[in-house]
């Protein structure tokens, strides 16, 4: 198949701290955490689970913000590859220290409070702090926490690496010499890149693209239709680490411009597949308030920094988080092959397992995901075994409009109860129509019976799963009959209320 004649270049242009840096012959697999301590020596950065969980890998990732500076993220290097660092600055814990070979702010901070305890988890610990103090600090508890939630500290040393965050404090914004130093930085990697051509690797042990539009990707696509579509990495960089795959070719969807924006238009935010958890989290809580809480609990902030809302679309996961919420509020994702687009309903978009309606060459370009409208409630419900970073056992999503006492409109999706996340049209049937009473209540907790023949896993068994989804129904009906009923803990401070 005749390959798109694109402008094209063969080396990974980065910084590494303030250094440039510009590699060939790098195999597109190798993760920055293997780069780091197996070519650079740096050994500060830690190898703990390989999958991004646990946080003792966490480096910082610096893009420019288009506006002149810098913005800065935590990442987990243990499922980042190589080539993603094209145009950004990597900052690991050997930057911290300063040129007069004094500790950190943050480092210091951590001496002072006995932060550090047998010491293993603390580099990728001092990182997110790092993330923190160059964001200008942090004093409230329920963000620290959510700043920490994907660092793991097997000794329970949390209370003085909380302490540590809050004496640290962090640089303010408006400090010359910070301005200063993000504006340098934010230029010479502009320059570094501007009209430098797409990044192309062709090595003998795989192949990785980097298009910068959404028609560099398309036409990518159909000269490779088998391709594996890389966003975040916070899937595909398992089936390196924990399945020891080899991916040929890989798409690497992040510097694709026009798909990283979110857009207000017609009642209807539309969301690029390229947009991060954490860039698409406030416009959808603007939506409704529990799917800017459940993308909150969404893995790690290492994980939502990567992982991107189409990604988790894509990949078809029965316990994807945003599925069955978007299903709820009657989402709709715009596909393309070529110059070809196609709308389709999220929920007709999973067939079964493992299956979604996306022809070769085809990829998710945005997801549309409409306003609720007056009237209707919004309610969505995750339940995990750890209250943070953890692997939904069932998620319940419900847009209700209830008028004189009776249920008018109703849609559920559920996630972890079926080989796709998927509504619950028997349960609908059920309540729409009917008095919003303990008999419909009843009658559509039965229904749900009918819905789904949920399995089970090393997460929940089956009875357990439909047990819980029942159960869920029942949260509804209370908190929009009697809603001064507390019925569960919800912001930042629920994970230690």
């Amino acid at each position: 198949m005749t390959k798109p004649a694109l402008d094209t270049r063969d080396d990974i242009r980065f910084f590494f701290g303030n250094e440039e840096r510009r590699l060939r012959d790098i195999d597109p697999q190798m993760t920055v955490l293997n780069w780091l301590r197996l070519n650079e020596r740096k050994t500060g950065t830690k190898e703990g689970c390989a999958e991004g969980d646990c946080g003792a890998c966490t480096v910082i990732l610096g893009e420019p913000d288009g506006m002149g500076s810098m913005r800065y993220r935590t990442v987990n290097a243990c499922i980042q590859f190589m080539p993603t660092l094209d145009g950004k600055q990597l900052l690991t814990v050997e930057h911290l220290k300063p040129d007069d070979g004094s500790l950190h702010p943050v480092q210091q901070a951590m001496v002072e409070t006995h932060g550090s305890q047998c010491g293993f988890c603390t580099p990728g610990f001092v990182m997110s702090l790092y993330q923190l103090w160059l964001d200008g600090g942090e004093d409230d508890r329920g963000a620290i926490n959510d700043a920490l939630a994907g660092n793991l500290c097997r000794c329970t040393g949390y209370g003085p690496i909380i302490e540590a965050a809050r004496k640290a404090g962090g640089i303010s914004a408006t400090d010359p010499v910070e301005q200063k130093r993000r504006s340098d930085i934010a230029t010479r990697l502009t320059a570094m890149i501007e009209g430098a051509g797409m990044l192309a690797l062709e090595m003998p042990v795989g192949r990785y693209f980097a298009p910068r539009s959404s028609d560099e990707l398309a036409a990518l696509l159909v000269a490779h239709p088998d391709a594996t579509v890389l966003a975040g990495g916070t899937d595909v960089g398992l089936w390196v680490t924990k399945m020891l795959k080899r991916i040929d070719p890989i798409i690497y969807i992040g510097d694709v411009a026009d798909l990283k924006s979110v857009r207000e238009k017609g009642g209807a935010l539309t969301i690029g597949a390229g947009v991060t958890y954490s860039d698409a989290h406030a416009a959808l809580g603007m939506i409704a308030g529990d799917v800017g809480e459940l993308v909150r609990r969404i893995g790690s902030r290492q994980i939502r920094n990567a992982g991107t809302v189409g990604g988790n679309i894509a990949n078809g996961s029965p316990i994807g988080d945003t599925p069955p919420a978007l299903i709820a509020l009657g989402a709709r994702i715009v596909l393309r092959v070529g110059d070809i687009r196609r709308e389709v309903a999220l929920e007709d978009f999973f067939i079964t397992y493992g299956k979604q309606d996306r022809a070769k060459g085809e990829f998710v370009e945005s997801i549309i995901v409409p306003k609720p409208a007056a009237g209707v409630q919004f309610k969505a419900y995750k339940i995990s075994k750890r209250f943070d970073q953890d692997i939904t056992a069932v998620l319940a999503a419900f847009a209700i409009r209830i008028d004189g006492g009776k249920v008018v409109e109703f849609r559920a999706a559920f996630g972890g109860m079926a080989g796709t996340p998927m509504r619950a049209k028997k349960c609908e049937a059920a309540l729409i129509g009917k008095d919003w009473n303990e008999a419909s209540l009843s009658a559509a907790q039965l229904a749900l019976s009918r819905d789904f023949a949920p399995m089970s896993d090393m997460r929940a068994s089956k009875e357990y799963r439909m047990l819980v989804a029942q159960n869920l129904l029942t949260k509804l009906f209370i908190e929009t009959t009697a809603p001064e009923i507390a019925t569960r803990l919800v912001g930042r401070e629920a994970a230690y209320v």
